[in-house]
């Protein structure tokens, strides 16, 4: 393969693109950690050297957009192509136009367009998208493409029929069937609609899928019981497929550190801008202030962990967008996972909403509340029972001495300011008895002191013993 790389790939990075790098239809199914992002970037730049296109859609989870135009794209892409890389924001500003018309100016350069999946539920997000693919010859990927799984869903819908405007189209995800095999056919739909050899779903359910008839509210629907012919569905996926996981990257680093962005809601971010500007915020009547700047610290990060907590020492939550990040994190992943949060109120919110999605016996918790008496038998559960797939905890708690091998993914909902507790709660999972490399997923809101903990977490720095007095304010 006559390309050089930016950054050097991995072997299983190389099958990959050797695998699809000119196929016009192709699907990634590589697990989170495994550098799908970065097999996807070498094949749109390969694609372009050779003349093949000259633009790209990357459609993404909004908790990720931010991070390929960021980091991504800027990382991998190599520096001989020169590139016009815009990323997509709803409220358009004059700024914003400016950028995105250059996306139209005629040249030789390489234009990236990336946009979240929700655009495509609206009209502006649609008609954009339309007008950049009629534009270019383009490749469209959708990074974690089980967000189109729903194939009554309008943007799955959308995204569909923009698909026959470009002669390339990829898919990424690392768990292709979140639910059960019916999951795969929008996305596979998206890549060719003959690519499985059904045209509807409802005959690719027919041939997948066993039925029942039901009676609810005095009405019969059509329920799926089971499924059949999964042998022959799983051999044709393998023509348009490459499937890795971590455990069979032998080269990977034994720790990978993601993150995911998430916005802050409007409520949110007219309470957070009042604590940080006069160390004083009120919602619903309620008062909070603060005298320290340690103090003022701790307010402005629970209110970007969704709650508030007044003088009167009430707590209320907030509305905000990071519990439904953490479920579109678990959709993804494989297997089992572990889930830190630095405050207890945000302990028993995530296990109610694991158990709404996922099922009673699927979790266990392991913090302050946690009866002694539980506790072991808790952890018993999650290393040993294949239904028990997240155990909820702080690392004020579960952190030191407990083993917890059966995750290789680890999900920091919150981080606390403190160095060692973060160390000694990666090593729950990175430890004597793990033998695959372990994922590490940083769930941060945008330009908030989220970021600033993590940061300096990385950086080696005990924030709660280096931000005191008025080093607050220059540190935010």
């Amino acid at each position: 393969m006559n390309y050089k790389f930016k950054t050097k790939p991995y072997a299983h990075q190389l099958t990959a693109l050797e695998k699809s790098w000119n196929r016009e239809s192709y699907a990634y199914f590589m697990e989170m950690g495994t550098g799908k992002t970065k097999v996807l970037i070498d094949n749109a730049a390969m694609l372009y050297d050779k003349g093949k296109i000259d633009g790209v859609l990357i459609i993404a989870p909004k908790g990720v957009v931010g991070t390929w135009y960021n980091q991504e794209i800027p990382t991998h892409l190599p520096t001989h192509i020169e590139n016009v890389s815009i990323l997509w924001q709803p409220n358009i500003t004059k700024k914003q136009q400016e950028k995105l018309e250059s996306l139209f100016e005629i040249e030789t350069a390489l234009h990236i367009l990336i946009m979240n999946v929700e655009a495509f539920s609206t009209t502006k997000g649609v008609e954009f998208a339309h007008k950049f693919l009629n534009s270019h010859r383009p490749l469209i990927a959708i990074d974690e493409s089980t967000t189109i799984k729903n194939p009554k869903a309008k943007r799955t819908k959308n995204i569909i029929d923009l698909s026959y405007l470009a002669r390339y189209r990829r898919i990424m995800t690392g768990s292709p069937v979140t639910k059960n095999p019916l999951d795969l056919f929008s996305q596979c739909y998206f890549l060719d609609p003959y690519l499985l050899g059904h045209e509807s779903y409802y005959s690719f359910r027919m041939r997948y899928a066993i039925m029942k008839t039901a009676n609810i509210s005095g009405r019969q629907i059509q329920l799926v019981s089971g499924f059949k012919n999964l042998g022959e569905l799983s051999e044709k996926l393998k023509p348009f497929s490459y499937r890795v996981l971590k455990e069979d990257c032998l080269d990977l680093p034994d720790k990978i550190f993601m993150k995911r962005n998430i916005k802050l809601s409007a409520e949110q971010l007219k309470v957070y801008d009042q604590m940080k500007k006069e160390a004083l915020a009120t919602l619903n009547g309620k008062t909070v202030t603060t005298v320290t700047a340690l103090t003022q610290l701790m307010r402005l990060h629970q209110i970007t962990c969704g709650h508030f907590t007044s003088d009167d020492g009430t707590t209320q939550p907030i509305k905000n967008n990071r519990i439904n990040e953490l479920m579109d994190v678990l959709d993804e992943i494989e297997g089992k996972a572990i889930i830190w949060a630095h405050y207890q109120y945000d302990i028993t919110a995530i296990i109610k909403e694991i158990v709404k999605v996922h099922g009673p016996g699927s979790v266990v918790d392991y913090y302050g509340l946690t009866p002694q008496e539980e506790r072991q038998p808790n952890i018993k559960k999650f290393q040993d029972d294949p239904k028990c797939r997240f155990i909820v905890g702080t690392p004020a708690t579960g952190g030191y001495g407990i083993t917890l091998t059966a995750a290789n993914t680890v999900i920091y909902y919150s981080n606390g300011y403190d160095l060692e507790k973060r160390l000694q709660s990666e090593d729950r999972a990175h430890r004597i008895g793990q033998s695959k490399s372990v994922t590490y997923v940083d769930l941060m809101c945008d330009d908030t002191v989220d970021e600033k903990i993590v940061k300096s977490l990385r950086k080696k720095i005990n924030i709660a013993s280096e931000v005191l007095g008025e080093e607050l304010r220059s540190w935010i």
